[in-house]
């Protein structure tokens, strides 16, 4: 983390509402953390004398700064860039898996609880991926676990009991992980913490949209989970369906999520902040309709 400085003109620590608003919606207790105390401090700090005051280790320093980063609060950084699964990766040879199981105590152990996790003996193919992801990526044995059994609960959800995700598709959510720096088993427990606020938080966004009490397929949820990254909780989705609905007639995903990216783009973000910003617009006739057309991006 490079130095900082978040001014602040007065003796106390003073928030926008909308930086509160992308915080609280984030659920992540060390983003808000760091913002405040960067707040609090108002001059530059260097990441060692952050690290100090926090009593936080590097990777959990670099994490609640990348939280902060992805929701607009901290200026970026040049990324760190992770290959995508489908690049160049080494290959595992049977000679080398059987070094590792013989020779790593830890990626022995991991290997019966990923086959116990996914109900079935790994093969050569399964093994190469898991030691990819713990021997190449850098991923904990303890970070697998949690990784594995995140996909098996995932897939059960989406898919029905019983249900089993495949090793590379815990593979290509294992990038995922990695490109968030979930590289311990605190920052790991966290971010699951968050996914689990966000499934509970589904079914609000399903209600606005009229679509009742079901699981959101795979194609609703991207949208749901974007719009969430966004800052916008359910009430203010439910004032883009109604738009949506006025102009299309029904719920069409690609115009209201067009709706809420321009919203995203004029810093509107809480229902509150929306109506009050669309009544302060002039009046148009009834067959203008918003100018969409940029947004309709997926």
């Amino acid at each position: 983390m490079s130095g900082y400085i978040v001014r602040d003109e007065g003796k106390s620590v003073v928030l926008t509402a909308d930086a509160v608003e992308r915080l609280v919606t984030c659920g992540n207790g060390d983003a808000a953390l760091l913002y405040l105390e960067l707040q609090r401090l108002g001059t530059g700090v260097t990441a060692q004398q952050m690290m100090q005051r926090l009593r936080w280790s590097q990777l959990r320093l670099d994490t609640a700064e990348a939280e902060l980063q992805r929701l607009g609060l901290l200026p970026g950084a040049v990324e760190r860039k992770l290959p995508d699964p489908a690049d160049e990766k080494p290959v595992y040879t049977a000679a080398d898996l059987a070094e590792m199981l013989q020779g790593d105590g830890a990626f022995k152990m991991l290997v019966p609880q990923v086959e116990e996790k996914l109900g079935k003996k790994l093969k050569t193919a399964d093994l190469q991926i898991l030691a990819g992801l713990y021997d190449d990526l850098g991923l904990p044995a303890d970070v697998i676990y949690l990784l594995v059994s995140h996909c098996v609960t995932r897939a059960e959800r989406r898919y029905g009991p019983g249900r089993r995700p495949t090793m590379r598709q815990v593979e290509k959510e294992g990038y995922y992980w990695a490109r968030l720096g979930l590289f311990d088993q605190d920052s790991a427990a966290a971010y699951l913490k968050n996914c689990a606020l966000r499934d509970e938080q589904m079914g609000q966004y399903m209600q606005v949209l009229g679509l009742g009490n079901r699981r959101p397929v795979e194609s609703e949820e991207r949208y749901i989970r974007s719009w969430m990254d966004m800052g916008f909780d359910a009430e203010a989705v439910a004032l883009a369906y109604d738009k949506t609905v006025f102009y299309k007639k029904e719920l069409n995903w690609r115009y209201l999520n067009g709706i809420l990216r321009r919203w995203e783009e004029q810093g509107w973000h809480t229902a509150e902040e929306i109506r009050r910003s669309e009544e302060k617009k002039p009046a148009v006739q009834k067959t203008d309709k918003p100018g969409l057309d940029k947004y309709m991006k997926w």
